[in-house]
């Protein structure tokens, strides 16, 4: 049924179309913080000096905005969006507010907390813009996630004429956790942008991050590697499992991978993971068990140089957390592969709780 929206008013999008009497503004200017991306236009998360040591379908992939935020507060009633995403992504397995579309999380005495997303249609890459209202007076402290794989050439923020706007609260610590690896480190197959693992972790600890998931194209390159290290970084999470063809792969790359980035930043703190579990029949095989033992074994050679600063998480025990709501670990991916919220929350308690143990913050 393709006329749902006359059906269900709840799927109808509504436009801003001519003169919204809104004041537009860009994320690049104070007192807006962009994180996450690189502030320039297109927005990027990778130097295009990276991406040409890589490989052109890495270059594609560092254009879409995974990780990419806008802070700021305000009293403004309303907020719009206004962006053009020339490279609509539609996944027959991921939705297209995740994919393509910007959500909001509003501050209060529980943290950042989920508002509403801002939607379009889709197959309208030259016009995304929508807004949201809000009710009450005084100053609201806002974060806006972008598109997990869409592009965005252009972006304003739309608000009251007159309205106060300040930056927002500053991240518990400035310098971000930076989270390596395949789509699922990019948030596919996560319902929205807020809901990526990354995103519930930085909510969690209120602590900045970088996304520098590469759906289907992260091979553990040694200009990734040297490019991680040479950012201001709390943290360093890889996770390149799923995208390595083989074991083989891994054999030569992993560990060759850590040590790049262990030579540069020997002071950085560093999580090691293996990829998620997939369906029970797959849990044991020959492949999976290869790739688990050469992932684990960087971990364990790191320990014996005596490194201190590393940890190892078991991807076929993260969805086991599950299991703490009633679900089963079999319940937390689309198909097979690609966590849902479900998935990325169980991500997110076991990522999280490795990183506030590493880092010596309170659970």
């Amino acid at each position: 049924m393709n006329k749902i929206k006359e059906i269900d008013k709840n799927t109808a999008v509504t436009y801003l179309d001519g003169d919204t009497g809104l004041r537009y503004h860009s994320p690049l200017d104070p007192p807006f913080r962009l994180y996450g991306v690189l502030p320039e236009f297109p927005l990027r998360r990778f130097p295009r000096k990276v991406t040409a040591k890589v490989n052109e379908f890495v270059e594609r992939l560092a254009l879409s905005t995974a990780g990419g935020r806008v802070r700021f507060r305000t009293d403004s009633h309303k907020i719009a969006v206004r962006a053009v995403t020339p490279d609509q992504m539609l996944f027959p397995h991921m939705t297209f507010v995740g994919t393509s579309c910007f959500d909001i999380y509003l501050r209060d005495e529980r943290g950042y907390v989920f508002s509403t997303s801002f939607i379009t249609e889709s197959g309208r890459p030259e016009r995304f813009q929508s807004a949201v209202c809000f009710t009450g007076d005084g100053m609201r402290d806002i974060t806006i996630d972008l598109p997990l794989y869409d592009g965005v050439s252009e972006l304003t923020i739309g608000l009251d004429p007159g309205a106060r706007i300040e930056e927002a609260a500053p991240y518990r610590s400035e310098k971000p956790i930076v989270f390596y690896g395949s789509s699922i480190v990019q948030g596919g197959c996560a319902s929205r942008p807020g809901n990526s693992y990354q995103g519930m972790i930085s909510r969690r600890f209120d602590c900045d991050y970088i996304n520098l998931g590469l759906a289907g194209r992260a091979m553990g390159e040694d200009a990734i590697a040297e490019y991680a290290a040479s950012l201001p970084i709390e943290l360093f999470v890889y996770d390149y499992d799923y995208n390595a063809p083989d074991a083989a792969h891994l054999e030569k790359t992993h560990e060759r991978f850590f040590l790049k980035f262990r030579e540069a930043r020997p002071d950085v703190p560093v999580i090691i993971a293996s990829r998620t579990n997939r369906a029970p029949e797959a849990a044991g095989d020959a492949d999976n068990l290869a790739r688990r033992e050469v992932i684990r074994r960087t971990y364990e050679n790191a320990l014996k140089r005596g490194d201190r600063k590393v940890a190892f998480i078991d991807g076929q025990a993260i969805f086991d957390a599950a299991k703490l709501i009633g679900a089963s670990p079999f319940d937390c991916t689309v198909e097979g592969c690609h966590p849902n919220d479900l998935g990325f929350a169980c991500m997110a308690k076991v990522f999280g709780d490795a990183i506030a143990d590493i880092l010596g913050w309170e659970k």
